[in-house]
């Protein structure tokens, strides 16, 4: 078959949980069927090129400055990006799949596979109400827009992958029809992973990696890390990543005088050097208050280090359980309770659930998925 991935975004150019998956899927898919890849073109790609079976498209320049605006993702990027999706009329696919985000782009794909007989197919990581838009966009105009244009927009797919539970039964409530929805998330290469597991051992360090946007709540994590480095000598903090809210971020730590506690440290393109980063640390701490499955909680699991959360987390409840969900006013001393100790690991629940989240079963899934698709199972 002829795939086609749509993404603003593509990984590892942009580092994200969705771009991450988007990534596995289509290196799998890759090796039976032709795949071919349309997205932005981010700093250090070249305009059409091919990389691990995969056949990249890119739609025009943007950057992580282009790419949000005020702390949010940029309208005209946006719109930008759903207007270059027209040049995937060059091309004839069997399925086309989509990055759910930034929706705009939605009614072009869906143009085509009506008139290519062609199959649309989203990927969903988050589905927001009105009154998300709302806080999100802050003008009451665009938050309009942009619930309404969702709202008919998403329905335009021949089906959906959620990444969760929590995201699937967000989908029916907007009206899908559940024999529409499909829950996968293959984000876990236990191979690739396994030399960098966690040795036991005494560790003073606690990360976040991941975009540095307002949602994450670097706010907390910061005052967070203050406290446990009060109640654990020789603690320190590690933030790895970039963002829109990096300028910010600088000045609450210097702010709280903490320079010499805290460290910020650019995003690691090659993932065997993050995975020894992360797994050199002794906790992952992960305050965000919007998140879709949690890539990053995931994989330090994986790699043996503990995380913990804050009880207001949206990460959904089979993540969660492999966690240590605590109130924020408890978060320090829960902190400081696993720098102390000398097996990080023990802090781990539920470790086998990670079988859920393995990329070995994305042909599987994918064949399941297309002859869905495809008329009377042909």
């Amino acid at each position: 078959m002829r795939i086609a991935f749509v993404s603003d975004a593509a990984f590892p150019w942009h580092m994200g949980g969705i771009e991450a998956v988007e990534r596995a899927e289509a290196e799998e898919l890759a090796k039976i069927h032709e795949v071919h890849f349309f997205s932005m073109q981010w700093p250090g790609m070249e305009h059409e090129f091919t990389d691990k079976r995969i056949q990249y498209h890119t739609l025009g320049k943007t950057s992580s400055e282009r790419f949000y605006r005020h702390g949010r993702r940029s309208i005209r990027a946006a719109l930008k990006f759903a207007a270059s999706t027209i040049n995937i009329f060059r091309f004839r696919f069997s399925v086309i799949e989509c990055n759910m985000f930034p929706i705009l782009h939605i009614p072009v794909l869906r143009l085509y596979c009506k008139l290519f007989g062609c199959k649309l197919v989203l990927d969903v990581v988050e589905v927001w109400d009105r009154n998300y838009w709302k806080e999100y966009l802050k003008n009451p105009l665009f938050a309009w827009l942009g619930g309404a244009a969702a709202s008919l927009f998403v329905k335009m797919a021949d089906a959906y992958i959620a990444n969760s539970s929590v995201t699937a039964q967000k989908l029916e409530k907007i009206g899908i029809l559940r024999s529409k929805i499909s829950v996968f998330a293959p984000i876990l290469n236990d191979n690739e992973l396994k030399p960098f597991i966690s040795k036991e051992g005494k560790r003073n360090t606690i990360v976040y990696w991941g975009r540095l946007i307002k949602e994450k709540r670097l706010d907390k994590w910061i005052l967070a890390v203050k406290e446990a480095q009060r109640k654990v000598k020789g603690a320190r903090g590690l933030i790895i990543g970039d963002g829109p809210e990096e300028k910010e971020i600088r000045g609450i730590i210097k702010k709280e005088r903490l320079q010499n506690i805290i460290k910020i440290r650019r995003p690691i393109v090659k993932r065997e050097e993050l995975w020894e980063q992360i797994g050199s640390c002794a906790v992952l701490l992960h305050m965000s208050e919007r998140e879709g499955l949690g890539l990053v909680v995931l994989e330090s699991i994986a790699l043996g280090i503990p995380v913990v959360l804050p009880s207001y987390t949206p990460i959904p409840k089979e993540v969660r359980d492999m966690c240590l969900v605590e109130s924020e006013e408890s978060i320090p001393e829960k902190l400081a309770e696993i720098l102390r100790s000398q097996r990080h690991s023990k802090y781990i629940k539920n470790r086998e659930n990670l079988s859920e989240f393995e990329i070995s079963g994305i042909n599987r899934f994918y064949e399941r998925l297309f002859s869905r698709l495809r008329p009377n199972g042909r």
